[in-house]
């Protein structure tokens, strides 16, 4: 199913990581509106904070790339930190998404969230 992009604003959350950035750049082809917002300006962690954000914001498309990451290590030790926070802010930017009637969500999913 297409989706057409122009004239739309669009929300990237996690437009500093590796895929988010690839999408950003990727998105600078369309004809459309890109949404971004740093840690300072909106943490995701934060249910209050991105009811306020997406209100203010409204994007008609997002791009949930952000997730709390590590290595190896930092997995291994800390697996259900990992999973909580990632869950937390994907339940706080999809159901926040869903109640602001976002037109189209696309969710990637982090390897972080699998303890």
């Amino acid at each position: 199913m297409d989706f057409d992009l122009r004239g739309k604003r669009v929300f990237v959350a996690g437009h500093r990581g590796m895929v988010g950035s690839a999408i950003l750049r990727r998105l600078a082809d369309e004809d459309c509106e890109v949404l971004t917002a740093s840690r300072d300006e909106l943490d995701l962690m934060d249910q209050a904070g991105v009811r306020r954000w997406m209100a203010g914001h409204r994007p008609d498309a997002l791009v949930m790339a952000a997730a709390k990451v590590g290595g190896i290590l930092a997995n291994n030790k800390l697996p259900v930190d990992f999973l909580q926070d990632n869950l937390i802010m994907q339940t706080n930017v999809i159901e926040t998404a869903f109640r602001n009637e976002v037109q189209k969500l696309l969710f990637l999913g982090s390897s972080c969230i699998y303890p």
